[in-house]
């Protein structure tokens, strides 16, 4: 192996120095040459930029896998840009022990159906969690870590060299200081001063460089700040969706449970559904004075004759739809993205839910769905 004996020689005393110049600035015996306030005001910004860039990555990671051993586990398996293994979400998991276990108790029996129906939402659950991760990782994790192994590295990277720039520029500054006063003894040779301060217009020649280079770096990260913001709007979208799908399954189990409930316990099976609390409100009749019902709307059953109703409307406003939502009965309003539909309430209705209309159709739909307009 062909060593460069001469060029070691001189970086190690080039560090050396250069630790040196280090030392005696923190003990206050070398002056040390200030960086201009702007590019001090950068560096500050940039430095409080990677720090809670890094907090804020490692406790979404926390938030979206509480598992340690499965972090560490993604973690090895990104440094090796290999694909991680399709892993099975806990509410997915819980959902198949529950399908197991119906086979055991038997599919037919009450507890085995529920644990059935059940464990098919669970499995829901799972996936709309499934979804929320590989959203939040694509859209949210992977921008920080790339700014933080990419962008931030060339960052410190050129704040290094600025460093060493301006550690050079003070030891040809105090060398220059020496060297005069050396002359001013007759102590040294004035071709010595001349190569003295021709160091030292090098040296700051480049500390100017660099310190420009550095600040160029240092101002792109106002770009960062932006890229972030939308990546942040994303997260919360995609917690947003993640959380109205849950509610709306959540209330879809709700209603399942509810009739298997009743199933069990009516005597005939005419009864085995349960009232929902909403249409119950319609079928109920009026609750405060001037509010009428047409007498059709008991004669029919299983419909609620919205058109034949006159109920009181307070709070009518106007709202657009986020998502596609299908009825699951006759009492329901389906809905289509981005939509506009009337929407009010009546007394004693679930707050979950709004009555909706849309020309002659009337209906509920949940509020989660919606974005009401002022």
């Amino acid at each position: 192996m062909d060593f460069n004996v001469k060029k070691l020689a001189t970086g190690a005393g080039v560090f050396f120095t250069r630790a040196v110049q280090f030392t005696e600035e923190k003990l206050g015996q070398a002056e040390k040459t200030e960086l201009n306030p702007h590019l001090e005001n950068l560096i500050t910004r940039a430095d409080c930029t990677k720090n809670w860039t890094e907090k804020i990555l490692r406790q979404t990671e926390v938030l979206l896998q509480p598992n340690p051993s499965a972090r560490l586990e993604e973690f090895i398996y990104d440094k090796l840009d290999k694909k991680l293994p399709s892993r099975t979400t806990n509410p997915e998991l819980l959902g198949q022990y529950m399908l197991e276990a119906a086979k055991d108790f038997g599919p037919a029996t009450p507890y085995g159906s529920t644990l059935i129906t059940v464990g098919e939402y669970q499995k829901r659950l799972g996936g709309a969690e499934r979804e929320l991760l590989q959203t939040s990782a694509a859209g949210f994790l992977t921008p920080l870590r790339n700014f933080l192994e990419g962008d931030w590295r060339t960052i410190s990277k050129e704040r290094r060299l600025l460093e060493n720039r301006r550690l050079d520029l003070d030891i040809c500054k105090a060398r220059l200081k020496k060297g005069k006063l050396a002359e001013a003894k007759a102590a040294l040779l004035s071709e010595e001063v001349d190569k003295a301060e021709h160091e030292l217009r090098v040296a700051q020649t480049e500390f100017d460089r660099q310190a420009e280079v550095t600040r160029l770096l240092l101002e792109g990260i106002s770009s960062t700040h932006l890229n972030h913001l939308r990546c942040l709007q994303d997260f919360a979208e995609a917690q947003a969706t993640y959380y109205a799908q849950c509610h709306h399954y959540m209330q879809d189990l709700q209603r399942e449970l509810n009739k298997c409930a009743n199933a069990v316990s009516a005597p005939h099976p005419t009864a085995a559904v349960c009232p929902d609390p909403v249409s119950s409100a319609f079928l109920s009749g009026p609750s405060s004075p001037g509010a009428t019902v047409s007498s059709q709307s008991s004669q029919r059953p299983g419909t609620l004759a919205m058109e034949q109703t006159q109920l009181p409307v307070t709070g009518t406003r106007k709202a657009k739809v986020l998502y596609d939502y299908d009825a699951h009965d006759v009492s329901e309003l389906s809905l289509l993205a981005d939509e506009l539909i009337t929407v009010y309430t009546v007394p004693g209705m679930d707050p979950d839910w709004l009555i909706g209309e849309r020309g002659n159709q009337k209906g509920k739909v949940p509020v989660t769905y919606l974005e009401l307009l002022s």
